[in-house]
């Protein structure tokens, strides 16, 4: 299999099916509908649509229907508003993600945060019209529906967001690392990979396994991240030191370079463990999580 090959035709469905879903610019508050398509038309690698799209196939999901496509889009706004406010001057305070100006530059910071508010509600738009879509399968967005209001909410996203605002510049043990780690970084991922084994109708016990998979690739994405800050080179785009300029203890810092290494290996082989305990075709889906941790920028 050409991985990359691969890779890029499902970035690019993904991609189609978010720009489907993008709000048209009209109308007097037109300027955050603009503001809000500018930030997710930034890009990136759309690994949360794809995680969903890939989980929802391997479970055998109908490729016919509407709703894990609506889910799809409604991940990216998530993911989106959740950037947006990362940038904004009372967080990181970023002017640039991905090469292009950060919306808080371009629209400014009132509209920016009108921006990830937009997205966030959007998002919840998209997910339960799918319920007008009767398509049979109400039980299993219902569910779909908890798993996304959850795990971007104070027990996912948000309340790791928290802890990591609260203690920067701390000593952060361990397990306040792994605290952060599990609900910043994991929980979309999580959300993608659930929500898609739920609108194809896997069983709870399914569900579990994926969440446990999601979860061990989110943190040891998150420790790689870690040690590219110290070991990466500039040549990929990486500001090399910035965790150590800004005083952040991080689980590399904190075990040290040779065990950060070591846990991420573990944390892989584990979740790819996990997946191949499934019967079904998984074979793209394991090389991406193979890749994820493995990248070098």
């Amino acid at each position: 299999m050409d991985f990359k090959m691969e890779f890029e035709k499902r970035k690019n469905v993904a991609e189609e099916i978010i720009k489907s879903y993008l709000p048209k610019e009209e109308g007097l508050q037109k300027t955050v509908l603009s503001a809000m398509n500018y930030s997710v038309n930034v890009g990136g690698k759309r690994l949360r649509p794809i995680f969903m799209l890939e989980t929802y196939k391997m479970f055998r999901g109908n490729p016919n229907l509407r709703t894990y496509k609506a889910f799809m889009a409604a991940q990216e706004c998530i993911h989106t508003y959740s950037l947006i406010h990362d940038d904004l001057p009372a967080m990181d305070n970023d002017e640039f993600r991905r090469g292009q100006k950060t919306t808080h530059v371009v629209y400014g910071e009132a509209m920016a945060i009108l921006a990830g508010d937009a997205l966030l509600n959007y998002a919840f738009e998209l997910a339960s019209s799918t319920c007008d879509y009767n398509e049979g399968n109400d039980k299993e967005i219902l569910e779909a529906l908890k798993i996304l209001s959850k795990k971007a909410g104070i027990y996912g996203m948000v309340g790791g967001q928290v802890v990591d605002v609260e203690t920067e510049g701390k000593d952060n043990d361990l397990e306040t690392l792994d605290f952060i780690y599990r609900l910043k970084t994991s929980a979309l991922l999580e959300s993608s990979m659930m929500i898609g084994a739920t609108l194809a109708g896997a069983s709870s016990e399914d569900i579990s396994k994926i969440e446990q998979i999601a979860r061990k690739i989110g943190i040891a994405f998150q420790i790689q991240d870690d040690i590219l800050d110290i070991e990466g080179t500039e040549e990929f785009g990486k500001p090399i030191g910035s965790d150590e300029k800004n005083g952040k203890v991080t689980m590399a810092s904190k075990l040290g370079i040779d065990s950060a290494k070591k846990e991420v290996e573990s944390l892989t082989n584990e979740a790819i463990e996990i997946l191949d305990s499934f019967k079904e075709d998984h074979e793209f889906l394991k090389e991406l999580l193979k890749v994820l941790v493995n990248r070098k920028k």
